[in-house]
């Protein structure tokens, strides 16, 4: 039986103007573990993923795998699942709704049973994020789609390969449409997919599983089997939390070294960091050191999909860039609501004016210590680091949000020189 604890959380509480030395190891990616284990509905063969997370996140997908009839044990960061049982193809809205990632059942659950009823997703409040891509490739793959009473309906008569591209690009969209198509016969073609490092990870696992997947530029040829096979993976460092720690090394004038980490996927993030004012020392393969020199620089940013700049950094280097002196400026190009922490900045003193996609930031001499609510994942991540340069205490509620995307980071930290109290301790 699956471990399907859940966990909850208050509040941090943080005393600023700790400088962050020491060495801390980087976790498995949640962004590339969510997909995976979704992955292993497309097989009744035993799979074992190794380096997951401990994250809420990762709980509901296995509890979601468990009610659909799967069984399996999560221990010290490796997963193993027995999916022979799978027999249900619905998604409860109770699991859904806590996390967006749980769209990506569609795909492979299509591809067992040929219909799949999935409750439309919930997730952080960061704009509409809708799925209208994935539902325009399910109907050019033949399937026919409902949407009614909160439920995505898909069914499919006859499995066939398609030929999509994408409008725009898509993270979970690919993944689906990779997912889904890995469990079809035949040659089928994907264009303007996406590159991040946690689809290319996907990638790999239905590689193991017995599909054939060939990728060019943004365009991959998939040749499925409806006979795919169990697994055993390592996921990939979580270059986010990597490179939040990184930031948070730089904003404190610190030197840490990071281990599990891998530089090739940290390129926007290494450049930026590096045009600010720090010094990336490339330890070894999977190792880096970030060390400031001299005084911090302001910044133009412009969020990308992969290779760019990732979305998921921008509210990190918000913090860094609002006690840099100068004018510095953000531009989000993915999300149309991702400036919920700017508020929240500002009560810590942060002089920063948005502009429909752009944060205009200039510089202050040092940020306040005050209560603040985290209202997603990566503005919960912001203002940590900002409670880690405020003069005096800084209290975060609805820390929750945190405990979505990076695993035990209060720990982390503490072990580097920072002062973070978790109000209350997590309770089960």
């Amino acid at each position: 039986m699956m471990n399907t604890t859940s966990y909850s959380s208050d509040a941090f509480l943080i005393e600023g103007g700790a400088t962050l030395k020491g060495r801390v190891r980087v976790s498995g990616a949640k962004n590339a573990s969510l997909p995976i284990i979704f992955s292993t509905i497309l097989t009744k063969e035993t799979c074992v993923i190794e380096d997951v997370p401990d994250l809420l996140d990762v709980k509901n997908a296995c509890e979601l795998i468990h009610l659909l009839g799967a069984e399996g044990d999560r221990l010290n960061g490796r997963v193993l699942i027995d999916p022979s049982g799978i027999d249900r193809y619905e998604t409860p809205e109770s699991i859904v709704k806590k996390m967006r990632a749980s769209v990506l059942s569609m795909g492979p659950l299509l591809a067992r049973f040929g219909r799949a009823r999935v409750a439309l997703p919930g997730g952080c409040s960061i704009g509409a994020r809708p799925i209208d891509q994935h539902l325009k490739f399910f109907v050019s793959a033949g399937a026919q789609v409902l949407v009614k009473d909160g439920y995505v309906n898909i069914e499919v008569e006859r499995k066939k390969p398609a030929e999509f591209e994408f409008e725009l690009v898509t993270v979970t969209g690919t993944e689906n449409a990779l997912l889904y198509l890995s469990g079809v016969e035949g040659r089928s073609i994907l264009k303007n997919i996406a590159l991040e490092p946690e689809v290319i990870d996907l990638v790999e696992v239905l590689r193991k599983m017995g599909a054939s997947i060939e990728i060019e530029g943004r365009t991959a040829v998939v040749e499925g089997s409806e006979e795919l096979k169990g697994f055993h993976h390592r996921v990939i460092p979580d270059r986010i939390e990597a490179g939040t720690l990184m930031v948070a090394s730089l904003l404190t004038g610190g030197e840490v070294e990071l281990e599990n980490v891998l530089p090739e996927h940290l390129g926007a993030v290494i450049g930026k960091l590096e045009e600010a004012g720090a010094r990336v020392e490339r330890l070894g393969a999977d190792r880096l050191r970030v060390v400031k020199v001299g005084e911090l620089k302001p910044l133009e940013i412009i969020t990308e999909e992969y290779p760019g700049f990732p979305t998921d950094m921008q509210a990190q280097f918000m913090v860094m860039l609002s006690v840099t002196e100068g004018r510095s400026m953000i531009y989000e190009s993915i999300f149309e609501n991702r400036f919920q922490h700017v508020y929240e900045l500002k009560k810590m003193g942060a002089n920063i004016e948005v502009r429909g996609r752009s944060a205009h930031i200039e510089g202050v001499r040092e940020l306040t210590g005050a209560e603040v609510i985290s209202t997603d994942l990566r503005a919960s991540a912001s203002l940590v680091l900002a409670g880690l340069v405020a003069r005096g205490t800084t209290v975060i509620r609805d820390i929750h949000h945190l405990d979505r995307g990076y695993e035990r980071l209060e720990k982390k930290l503490r072990e580097l020189g920072a002062s973070v109290e978790r109000l209350p301790s997590l309770v089960s």
